[in-house]
């Protein structure tokens, strides 16, 4: 039951009039997860009184901002590495995105797409949060096929196969750490945790939402995005500490031995923003045009 990628990590590579195009599986996974939750978006947007175009509209913003902050983010915290050739920070084809940044670029581009469009900035949020919490699950899968983003090893039978060329110290020595060594395949956990928790903020939203009659209606705008933030972040903190790659705040090593994982400091951190976020929502008073309403058509 051992995982291993049946593929390379190369889509397709051609030659293009003497100029080589390769397209990895990483790329086009990310991108099949951009266009579901984009989709699924689409769908929630119209019972909502929302043209579903501006959800196809503010996509490509939200891929390049998205993209943009992952890589900042990465390049911040290994600095190091890259100092001696700073050019070589835009070269993604060296690895390097980190999810927290992607966050912050895909929510800078909410805020400049809903100012530019006059749209409700928090009823925004929460329509695409859920699919953008899938989307973040399927994307998991392009660390598969590059044989990265694995933790520990591990006696799972499920564990994941690293290639030698792909293991970092010191589970590149091939004595100690023969071929059939698994490792916990971090990538799947957190695959299944965010489509898990992608489909409760649905159901959540679909039961106590926007959608119900006013007596059953819990949520207030901004609390989907809030949920989101949690339960992304319980699940970001447990497994990032199986991993084998995590940045450190000292940037050495990627067990981080005698430091701290940014991401898990981070998680913590958003785990009681959110929190607060969600008890100060529902203390405050909702102005008139964010009052509760009628249920929206299809969704009671």
């Amino acid at each position: 039951m051992a995982l291993y990628p049946p593929f390379s990590p190369f889509l397709f590579q051609i030659d293009l009039f003497g100029l080589p195009i390769a397209v990895r599986w990483y790329g086009a996974i990310i991108m099949s997860g951009a266009m579901f939750a984009a989709w699924l978006a689409a769908r929630r947007a119209a019972p909502r009184g929302i043209d579903p175009d501006h959800i196809w509209n503010q996509l490509m913003l939200g891929l390049i901002m998205g993209i943009a902050g992952a890589r900042i983010y990465y390049v911040a915290f290994e600095w190091d590495r890259f100092a001696g050739n700073p050019i070589s920070a835009l070269n993604l084809t060296t690895g390097g995105l980190a999810v927290h940044g992607s966050l912050i670029g895909a929510i800078l581009s909410a805020v400049i797409y809903t100012r530019y469009a006059r749209l409700r900035f928090w009823e925004w949020v929460d329509m695409i949060a859920p699919g953008f919490l899938i989307a973040q699950g399927i994307g998991r899968w392009g660390n598969f096929f590059n044989q990265e983003a694995y933790g520990r090893p591990t006696s799972l039978p499920f564990g994941v196969r690293i290639d030698a060329d792909r293991r970092l110290p010191p589970y590149g020595d091939m004595q100690a750490y023969p071929a059939s060594t698994l490792f916990h395949a971090t990538f799947l956990y957190e695959s299944l945790w965010n489509i898990t928790g992608g489909a409760l903020l649905l159901w959540a939203d679909r039961r106590f939402g926007q959608g119900v009659p006013t007596e059953r209606r819990w949520l207030r705008p901004g609390d989907v995005l809030f949920l989101y933030g949690g339960i992304y972040s319980v699940g970001r903190y447990w497994i990032e500490g199986l991993r084998t790659d995590s940045l450190c705040l000292n940037g050495v090593g990627g067990d981080c031995t005698g430091s701290i994982r940014v991401a898990q400091l981070i998680s913590l951190v958003l785990i009681a923003a959110c929190a607060v976020a969600m008890v100060v929502n529902h203390r405050r008073i909702l102005p008139p045009e964010l009052a509760p309403a009628e249920a929206l058509p299809g969704e009671g």
